[in-house]
């Protein structure tokens, strides 16, 4: 059973080292064929207030996730955050291709990982080509590895054809990698998450067809639940949200401007986990069985994640 405890603002900061502790045991415990550099950590702050994020970056956090452009907009534009000019923002939930000139327009926005059709491609080529900027904008392409129609992405055979267009005919777009959502409550005890597995063979097919080298291309995978499984998968970018937060209220419910109030997080999440150090096999491959024995984290939600902003 899980054990709550109110996460208060100076929580947040015990929270991310503890996250931080954990990307970098399942780092040293990938197989000898990944490399052992920890993975970006991207701290998803959606629904959440700027006190959480900006204790997060007094805390050394840089790289931020949101899903809706306009609650985007305004954290990045708020005063509060303006004198922290090192501060990277992601964009992770779905995008319209209309909504495209109002995202470019964040400060330090430094990649958007749901690019999924030529048109949107496009749409955020000549947006971000109006700017002038003097670097090209990082994107990466959401393959839906599952095939669910509640997602949102690209099919994994389109994908090819995406990446490409993008090289070729987006010149103020650089293709940074690839990005999927895992299965919720993977048993791993019957094996490697299906998901992440095609988004490691899509990469694989994607650098062959195009030349491509497999160290310049990212995979972003994993969440609060199961970014350590991802990790020793070879995930490069990892989305942790409720871990590092707490629990979300649902968006009709959030005042995401809010200087009060308070959330719950799990003492185990709070707190360097155990099992992870029985991950790995003496080979230093997955330990799917004991994988499985932890699967207590809160995860970031699907749905919100592939909301329309």
């Amino acid at each position: 059973m899980k054990r709550f405890g109110i996460l208060s603002m100076e929580g947040v900061g015990s929270a991310l080292r503890s996250v931080i502790s954990r990307v970098k045991e399942a780092t040293a415990k990938r197989s000898s064929e990944l490399p052992k550099t920890a993975p970006r950590l991207v701290a998803v702050s959606k629904l959440k207030s700027l006190d959480y994020v900006i204790e997060a970056y007094d805390n050394g956090q840089r790289h931020f996730g949101e899903n809706y452009v306009k609650e985007l907009i305004e954290k990045s534009k708020d005063v509060k955050i303006q004198p922290l000019n090192d501060i990277r923002w992601h964009f992770i939930g779905h995008l319209q291709s209309n909504k495209c000139n109002n995202l470019v327009g964040v400060p330090n926005l430094f990649m958007v990982e749901t690019v999924d059709s030529v048109k949107l491609a496009n749409s955020l080529n000549i947006s971000w080509g109006k700017l002038n900027k003097p670097s090209p904008l990082n994107v990466m392409i959401q393959v839906n590895t599952s095939k669910e129609e509640s997602k949102s992405g690209c099919l994994r055979d389109q994908c090819a054809e995406l990446v490409e267009h993008i090289i070729t005919h987006c010149a103020h777009l650089k293709f940074s990698g690839l990005m999927t959502i895992g299965e919720m409550n993977h048993d791993w005890s019957q094996g490697p998450n299906p998901d992440f597995t095609t988004l490691v063979d899509c990469r694989k097919d994607i650098c062959e067809k195009l030349s491509l080298s497999l160290e310049n291309v990212e995979l972003s995978m994993g969440m609060s639940s199961d970014f350590e499984e991802a990790i020793l998968m070879g995930s490069t970018n990892v989305r942790v949200g409720s871990t590092i937060f707490g629990a979300r209220q649902p968006k009709q419910a959030s005042n995401v401007s809010s200087m009060q109030g308070s959330t719950q997080l799990t003492s185990q999440e709070a707190n360097l986990s155990d099992a992870s150090q029985q991950n790995v096999t003496k080979d230093g491959l997955p330990n799917l069985a004991a994988l499985n024995t932890d699967n207590s984290t809160d995860r970031d939600s699907h749905t919100a994640l592939n909301s329309t902003t």
